[in-house]
């Protein structure tokens, strides 16, 4: 590694209750100058409360910080990020409203005389992201930007205030496979450069590629610290869970050869050309693609939440496009892919998402609430939905509960066919197990699944026939031992045969 390996961030015997709750117990946590610490755990496992505690954003109800061996108390982030400690948010901290080059610069603007010098940070911005191989004018406003630049924005940000200690938060969970690699270059770089960095990802792979130590927490309780050289995988997954995961996928399903939605020349202006498919009952039908291809766009304009132009039917029927309501009465949900700002509301109850989509069922002038609440038992029981109060809201959840609450939502209303988008995105190994299941059983009792999922490995393990999309449009479909990443990969870039034998030859 080349760098005196020194503590630059001790945390000992860390506590931290909310209310009579108490989520860590005891935590031993080192962040050394040159090192890469990952932290990884389940959904709900403390993660996030050790981060913000480090980071200044909670402070801990019993144990201590040391920075550079000398005891410390963050009154706030702002207190640590004047010690060195950023802090990376998988909710992105952005003001929206916002330039890039504001954003980058906010509370520590250049000035040129008492004018602020805007050619100065915009040609640093773009240094910045130059770094990050992102091509994003330092002027455009952050809300115009896609998810995974607003990401590199984040970033860039941190890799501008040369922090000594850099906390990531699950910072790849939106980025392609292109990005991470450029993302777990510069984290290289930094790490040459002596930066201490803690780092939070579900994906495994990058854990076992980038860190040198890898600590595990479960249940707010430290499981193991030691060496990630070593340290397989699978070893990781089985510390999390605290239970062996031999088998990830379940059984695949065989469908039946009855088409329950047929899609033809389906348009989606600017987005998607001459799309055609058929769902069977009973089948996983995967969606795969690069991002940009279109997948997430075909599938809105099924739902009907987008305009569109072609022919959808569901159960020998044609269905009016761009109506939401018109397909949801014949029976097709979507399951959006951002379960935080389109899927659930997140200042509201359990109970009140829970039976949002189907209120007509809890009584027609008066809510039923005593139904209610037998409703939200019951999905509390099927999807293994952790909660510590039934009267907490939406947000208080994990990432992988919230995801259970918005497909407990979603059956509630009786679907025959659920689209589902990114079904295990932010979601921890023992979680996704249990997606997994759900959509196999969903499949077992005559439902139709489509899994819109930029994981292949998730595409592959799950769905009996793939479709690819590529540029807008689909590419191709793949079925049984065809269904590989080398096939599906090629598709999505858009090669043909023949120019497969010419890559091979």
């Amino acid at each position: 590694m080349g760098y005196p390996l020194t503590a630059v961030l001790d945390a000992r015997g860390i506590k931290r209750r909310f209310g009579p709750i108490e989520v860590l117990h005891g935590v031993d946590f080192s962040l050394r100058a040159g090192e890469v610490h990952a932290l990884i755990g389940e959904n709900g496992a403390g993660k996030s409360t050790m981060m913000k505690i480090l980071g200044g954003y909670l402070a801990p109800s019993e144990g201590e910080l040391l920075l550079n061996g000398q005891p410390t108390r963050f009154t706030d982030q702002r207190d640590a990020e004047a010690a060195g400690i950023l802090m990376i948010h998988q909710e992105f901290n952005l003001a929206l409203q916002l330039t890039v080059e504001q954003n980058i610069f906010l509370g520590r603007e250049r000035r040129r005389g008492p004018f602020l010098d805007h050619r100065a940070m915009q040609d640093e911005a773009r240094t910045l992201l130059a770094r990050l191989d992102c091509d994003v004018d330092p002027r455009a406003r952050i809300n115009d930007l896609s998810v995974p630049n607003r990401q590199m924005v984040e970033i860039a940000r941190a890799l501008g205030r040369k922090a000594r200690v850099l906390i990531m938060d699950e910072p790849t969970a939106v980025l392609t496979n292109r990005e991470t690699d450029i993302l777990l270059e510069q984290i290289d770089r930094l790490r040459t450069q002596g930066t201490a960095i803690l780092y939070t990802s579900h994906k495994l792979d990058e854990i076992h590629r980038i860190a040198d130590r890898v600590t595990v927490l479960r249940d707010g309780h430290p499981i193991v610290t030691r060496a990630a050289e070593g340290f397989s995988e699978h070893a990781m997954a089985e510390a999390m869970v605290g239970r062996e995961l031999s088998d990830l996928f379940p059984d695949k399903i065989e469908p039946s050869c009855e088409g329950v939605l047929e899609v033809r020349d389906l348009d989606v202006p600017g987005r998607v050309q001459k799309a055609s498919f058929t769902l069977h009952r009973g089948e996983v039908l995967g969606f795969a693609g690069l991002v940009g291809a279109g997948r997430t766009e075909l599938m809105e304009a099924i739902a009907g939440l987008r305009p569109a132009t072609g022919s959808v039917r569901i159960m020998g029927r044609d269905i009016e496009t761009g109506s939401v309501q018109v397909t949801r009465q014949a029976g097709l949900i979507y399951l959006t892919e951002d379960r935080k700002d389109k899927g659930l509301l997140l200042g509201k109850s359990l109970t009140e998402n829970l039976t949002l989509l189907a209120l007509d069922r809890f009584g027609s002038i008066r809510i039923d609430k005593v139904a209610e609440r037998r409703a939200l038992d019951r999905a509390i029981e099927e999807f293994d939905i952790r909660v510590k109060d039934r009267e907490m809201v939406a947000g208080s959840l994990s990432g992988g509960n919230q995801q259970k609450l918005l497909l407990a939502k979603t059956m509630l209303d009786e679907p025959r066919i659920v689209i589902i988008d990114e079904p295990t995105r932010g979601i921890d190994i023992g979680t996704k197990q249990q997606i997994y299941g759900f959509i196999a059983a969903l499949a077992r009792a005559g439902k139709s699944i489509i899994v819109v999922s930029s994981e292949l490995p998730e595409v592959i393990g799950l769905a009996s026939r793939v479709v690819v999309m590529s540029r807008g449009r689909i590419a191709g479909e793949l079925e049984g031992r065809d269904i590989t990443e080398d096939a599906i990969l090629r598709r999505a870039m858009g090669l043909a045969d023949t120019d497969e034998e010419r890559v091979t030859a």
